[in-house]
C-alpha cells in the first residue's frame, strides 16, 4: 500500500512540475491586444500621421529557463519598402525586468533599465516610432516582440538599424513572445 502511495505521489509531483514547466513564454499589454487596432497613442506624429507616438506597456511572463536578457521589436513586415519597417529595437534588458510602462521607448525615456539600448528605427533615430502605414492601404500587422535570450548583453548602441539587431537577435533567441496589432488610415 505504501509502494502505491509513493508512485501515486510522484506521478502527481511530475505532472505538476511538467504543466508549470510547460508554461508558455508570453505578452500582453494594457494599450494593444492582439489582432485588434492600435490606439492614437501608438501611431507616428509626422508622414502625415497624428498620433501620441508612444510605445505601448508591455509585460511578460514564463520567459524560459538560461535566460540572461530580454529584447523587444517592433516591426511591421507589410510595409512597402520590400523590407518591412523597423518602429523599435531595445535591447540589453536585464533578465529580471517583466514589463515595461507605455512611454518607455520614447528617445529621453527615463522609464528604461540601466544599460538598455534603443537602436535606430527606420524613421532614421533612436526610439519608437509609432505606426504611419500609406493611407489608404489595408491595414498594416504591427508585430511586438519580446525575445528571450542566452546573453546578458549584446554589442548594440543607438545607431545600430533594425537589420542588425534582427540579425543579432536571432543569433541568440531563446523564445519569442508576440503581441500583432493592426492599424490602417
Amino acid at each position: 500500500m505504501k509502494k502505491h502511495i509513493a508512485i501515486a505521489a510522484m506521478t502527481l509531483a511530475t505532472i505538476s512540475f511538467t504543466a508549470s514547466a510547460a508554461l508558455p513564454f508570453s505578452l500582453s499589454s494594457q494599450d494593444i491586444a492582439d489582432g485588434h487596432p492600435l490606439t492614437q497613442q501608438q501611431v507616428f506624429t509626422g508622414f502625415g500621421c497624428k498620433g501620441g507616438n508612444a510605445s505601448p506597456q508591455l509585460a511578460w511572463q514564463h520567459p524560459p529557463a538560461g535566460t540572461k536578457s530580454f529584447a523587444i521589436t517592433a516591426y511591421d513586415p507589410a510595409a512597402p519598402t520590400g523590407s518591412g519597417w523597423w518602429h523599435w529595437t531595445l535591447v540589453n534588458l536585464p533578465a529580471h525586468t517583466l514589463s515595461l510602462p507605455a512611454g518607455a521607448g520614447k528617445t529621453d525615456s527615463d522609464k528604461l533599465p540601466a544599460g538598455a539600448v534603443q537602436g535606430r528605427n527606420d524613421f532614421g533615430y533612436a526610439g519608437f516610432g509609432g505606426a504611419c502605414p500609406p493611407e489608404g492601404d489595408k491595414p498594416h500587422p504591427y508585430q511586438f516582440t519580446v525575445w528571450a535570450l542566452n546573453v546578458d548583453k549584446l554589442p548594440i548602441d543607438s545607431n545600430a538599424s533594425g537589420a542588425l539587431v534582427g540579425f543579432m537577435l536571432n543569433s541568440h533567441v531563446l523564445a519569442k513572445a508576440q503581441l500583432t496589432a493592426t492599424y490602417a488610415r
